[in-house]
């Protein structure tokens, strides 16, 4: 059974006093209806309904109170009317009367859990489709982070070292091989599940090649028209062969498309959370303000189907830094995803830092917004002093922490400008991503007690 971090979110959800029904985003073939099922286990009752089958969609059908819509509901499965009762409402998306009463159970039945999810590919088309607003709250599935790969395949004292900061160096050799395992399979559930199962790269193979179609198979389902379907079809492609990269939406991926039919669909897949478009920042101190007239990065679902759709899976093979393969895109890709991977918020965005000027062009991976401090965050191997990108956001930032993952130990450098500003940059192994803010933490109390000791 794959471990999902988003159980403890859910069992903080469930002990809410002023709980309100959960709608869980993601987008297909991330484990919603697992994680529910497994969720399951602490309640009494528990019911689960799919409105792709006419008998579940048929209780939203037949009653409009939401007392009596229960009472069917309950009697239908045998159930007597409890309290500690989950309900889960799958595939809601397919009955639009459903979505609605989710109101009606936040304001009338309250003590009811109740959670609902779809896919939301499903519903890029229907444009009358909208959640109370207000009445409903939200949480979002993503991909199987490095963290709970390493819980599924390995022993239970993975959690231990983790836990501990800064992690103790004989942990990073092993957890460098495990790191670059993920690398090579991804993060999307099924596919883990077969590897860890089978140990064979060669048995999942087909697997992404079925995820993948199947995307293209709900476009095809739910267009309203094949222009339409044409286009998403198009651009669900070619965005894995762009992933990585900054994009312009005006003849995207070599496309003959305008600006409008490439924006507007991308968009479309964004909100579907197959894509993340990822805006820059052009300041180095808050307000934290990503510039949506630059370029963005685009970032697809998961870094597994992107290596499978580039052919480049057999590069990760036995290479011993990531950054060597596909020109350092791949690492930097997959160390964005890690980064989302712990954030359960739907508003949750990636953003990376840019200066572009005619004498000064300058690129910094990613920056997160970290108690009012924007924190830069490098993607590279090499010596500290050729982070040119990075000394330059150091000149104008207003502190002294900036973040650099690599291959390698964890250490604190001092590092200069080239005007002679002074700060202190922590590198870390690829494989911390996900730990990001916990180390920043440690950063920061460690750098205060320097400055104590003084």
């Amino acid at each position: 059974m794959l471990f999902r971090s988003i159980q403890n979110e859910l069992l903080r959800w469930c002990e809410k006093t002023n709980r309100k029904p959960l709608v869980l985003r993601g987008a297909r073939q991330v484990g919603k209806t697992t994680v529910i099922n497994q969720l399951a286990s602490h309640f009494k009752n528990y019911i689960y309904l799919n409105l792709e089958k006419e008998s579940d969609s048929s209780f939203f059908e037949n009653h409009l109170d939401v007392n009596e819509l229960l009472s069917a509901i309950y009697f239908a499965h045998g159930k007597f009317q409890d309290n500690k009762t989950l309900l889960f409402i799958d595939e809601i998306q397919e009955y639009p009367k459903a979505i609605n009463m989710l109101r009606y159970f936040y304001e009338e039945r309250p003590e009811i859990y109740v959670i609902a999810a779809g896919s939301m590919l499903e519903t890029l088309f229907e444009s009358d489709l909208s959640f109370p607003v207000g009445r409903v709250e939200y949480m979002v599935l993503r991909p199987i982070s490095f963290y709970e790969f390493v819980k599924a395949k390995a022993p239970a004292n993975r959690e231990d070292i983790f836990k501990t900061i800064p992690l103790p160096k004989y942990a990073i050799e092993t957890l460098f091989k495990e790191f670059h395992e993920y690398a090579l399979v991804g993060g999307m559930p099924e596919i883990v599940s077969h590897y860890i199962k089978e140990q064979d790269l060669v048995k999942i193979q087909p697997i992404y090649d079925s995820l993948i179609n199947g995307y293209l198979d709900d476009v095809e389902k739910y267009a309203k028209d094949s222009k339409s379907a044409s286009l998403y079809r198009l651009l669900i492609r070619q965005a894995f062969l762009e992933a990585g990269n900054r994009i312009t939406f005006q003849n995207f991926g070599n496309t003959k498309l305008d600006y409008r039919q490439v924006s507007e669909t991308l968009r479309g897949l964004e909100k579907a959370l197959l894509i993340s478009l990822i805006y820059p920042v052009t300041n180095a101190e808050i307000p934290f303000q990503p510039n949506h007239k630059r370029s963005p990065k685009l970032q697809v679902i998961d870094t597994g189907l992107m290596a499978h759709q580039l052919g480049i899976q057999q590069n990760i093979l036995g290479i011993e830094d990531l950054n060597t393969v596909y020109k350092g895109i791949f690492i930097e890709h997959l160390v964005g995803q890690e980064l989302l991977s712990g954030q359960f918020n739907a508003l949750s965005a990636l953003n990376f830092w840019v200066r572009e000027k005619k004498t000064s062009m300058a690129e910094v991976d990613f920056v997160i917004n970290y108690k009012g401090k924007i924190i830069p965050i490098e993607v590279k191997s090499g010596a500290a002093g050729k982070l040119r990108s990075l000394h330059q956001f150091m000149e104008e930032a207003p502190h002294e922490m900036a973040i650099r993952f690599y291959a390698g130990e964890i250490r604190i450098d001092d590092a200069k400008t080239s005007s002679g500003k002074e700060y202190k940059l922590l590198s870390m192994p690829y494989f911390l991503a996900f730990q990001v803010r916990e180390y920043l933490e440690w950063f920061e109390t460690t750098l205060d007690q320097e400055t104590q000791n003084i």
